[in-house]
This record gives C-alpha cells, structure tokens and sequence, in this order.
C-alpha cells in the first residue's frame, strides 16, 4: 500500500521551451524541473517565479500552451505534456486548399499567385507585411532589421486554424496561403504572406485576406526583435488568447 501511494506521489517530470523576451529573462531557451502530480498552469506559474523572479513582471501578460494549445490557470498538467512558455505574439503543410508554413527563405509572389488560380478564379488578394526602415517609435524611430522567431509546431497549428476560420466565415474563397519567414531580415523585406483567391472580387474575398493577417498577430505565436542603430527590443502584442483561440 504504502509502495503504491509513493509510486502515486512521485513528481511529473517537465521540459518547458521559452521563447523570445522570456527567453532572454530566463536565460536558455529550455529547462527541465519537477513538479506534483495535478498541478495546474497556476502552480506552474508561482513555481517560475520562485525559481526565476525577473519573469515577474511578465506574469499578466505570460501565455503558456501545453500540447501546441493555449492553456489557461485551472487547467492540470499531465506527464509528457509539451509546454512553452512566451510574451503575447507580435504578429508547413500543404493540400489542394490550403499552403500553411513557416520559412526561411524568401517569397516567390508569383509562384504563390500561380498555385493559387483555378480554372474559376478572377481574383487573388494578397497581402504582405514589410519591414519598415522608420517608424514612429519615440525611442527607436530607425530600423535596420527584424530578428523573427516562432514556436515552429505551434504556429504552424495556429496559421492552419486561422486558414480554418477564413473558410469558415467566407466558404467562396477557393484557395488560401499563409507564409511567416524567421530569423534575421533588413528593413524593406516582405516578412508574411497572406492570400486569398475566389471566383470574384465581391466574394469578400478582401476581408478574408484583412481577416488572416489580422487572426495572425493574434494568436501565431511568433515574436520580432527590432534592431534600431542604438539597440535592440522585443516587440511584444497586447492580445491575450482566451479559450476560443
């Protein structure tokens, strides 16, 4: 009996990921510690900030996904979860509908817009995001570059949910493409892709494109660092993902 209740007690063992400014703070990129089974993200949360006090400051705003999903205070951790820890986001695969990825290498808008055309097609909408050289940052108003960086599994769930939603809400877009590039760009370099086809320009086919990229700084986690001349910064968003996300 009392052999059983130890083996019943003993501790989950846990790997956590951290991910941008978070990972700076913490200093590495993954740990690994112990904790009692039935702990929630709550004790998850108290534990890190015993164990590393600078994280403080970011518990309001902290996310943490188990399993590539968002989890939320009362849920319990379960042994061989895979958990992340990371700020709010800044801002693949592949079938006959949908182009889902995360890259490093740069677009090639007119292969996107090629695969993208079907016999019934009359219009693509395609949006991208561009690095901009000024901004109206007091502190930083000149950018060289941005350093991206993604939790690749989960973003890549994440874009396909966003890829989800949109057909969802606009059933008549045929195709859609959603490309997030990582790692290190100059100022001017078109950073995502966001694009939607259909049969016609009054499908809604806009809105679903304005829709995609803004789901996308929410919920994708992926995170920029802004290297001005004077320094670096972690740009962070303001989103906090509830349940429906």
């Amino acid at each position: 009996m009392n052999n059983n209740n130890q083996s019943n007690n003993e501790p989950i063992h846990l790997k956590i990921l951290f991910f941008a400014k978070l990972k700076e703070l913490v200093g590495t990129s993954e740990i690994q510690i112990d904790i009692e089974k039935g702990a929630t993200i709550q004790d998850l949360k108290n534990r890190l900030i015993i164990e590393y006090p600078q994280l403080k400051d970011f518990l309001p705003v902290m996310l943490i996904s188990i399993n590539q999903n968002f989890a939320f205070d009362s849920e319990v951790i379960l042994e061989n979860a895979e958990l992340a820890c990371f700020p709010p986001v800044s801002g693949g695969q592949m079938d006959n509908n949908v182009i889902i990825e995360v890259s490093t290498t740069e677009f090639d808008f007119n292969s996107l817009i090629f695969q993208s055309i079907q016999n019934t097609t009359g219009a693509v909408v395609m949006f991208t995001g561009v690095i901009r050289g000024e901004t109206n940052n007091s502190d930083h108003p000149l950018t060289s570059g941005l350093e991206y960086e993604a939790y690749i599994p989960m973003a890549e769930a994440k874009m396909a949910q966003v890829a989800e939603e949109i057909h969802d809400k606009w059933p008549t877009v045929q195709k859609i493409v959603i490309i997030q590039r990582i790692g290190y760009m100059d100022a001017g370099t078109p950073t995502v892709v966001v694009l939607c086809s259909a049969a016609h320009r009054h499908t809604g086919v806009f809105d679903a494109a304005k829709y995609g990229i803004d789901r996308i700084k929410e919920i994708v986690p992926i995170w920029k660092k802004e290297i001005s001349p004077d320094g670096e910064t972690w740009i962070e968003g303001d989103y906090i993902p509830g349940k429906g996300d």
